[in-house]
């Protein structure tokens, strides 16, 4: 997956992410995990590398591997949009096709 930088501004107190402000009212749920040493300084040096938190690090890799609703339709219309052209019939031999279709299933 392809990830574009976007350039946007979050109003004081956000956590901006790939087009997202995160707000702190906006997170309610805690998560707290046990990581060793060499796992805990890789996420260090790529927030102090790119000036984020290593919380922003953590919500960025679960967004990313375990993408929602919003994300997966819009990786399904990515695709159909990148989709090769394909033959269509004219508009009446197309109503023709869907009519037939429609009466065998009213049948």
């Amino acid at each position: 997956m392809v990830k574009q930088n976007l350039d946007f501004f979050c109003a004081a107190g956000a956590t901006r992410r790939l087009g997202t402000c995160y707000y702190m009212s906006m997170l309610d749920r805690r998560l707290q995990i046990l990581i060793d040493e060499e796992r805990w300084s890789r996420l260090e040096d790529e927030a102090s590398r790119r000036q984020v938190s290593v919380s922003t690090l953590v919500r960025e890799a679960i967004d990313e591997r375990y993408p929602g609703r919003d994300q997966e339709r819009r990786a399904a219309l990515r695709a159909l949009l990148d989709a090769e052209p394909m033959p269509v019939p004219d508009t009446d031999e197309l109503r023709r096709e869907l009519d037939d279709i429609r009466s065998r299933r009213l049948a």
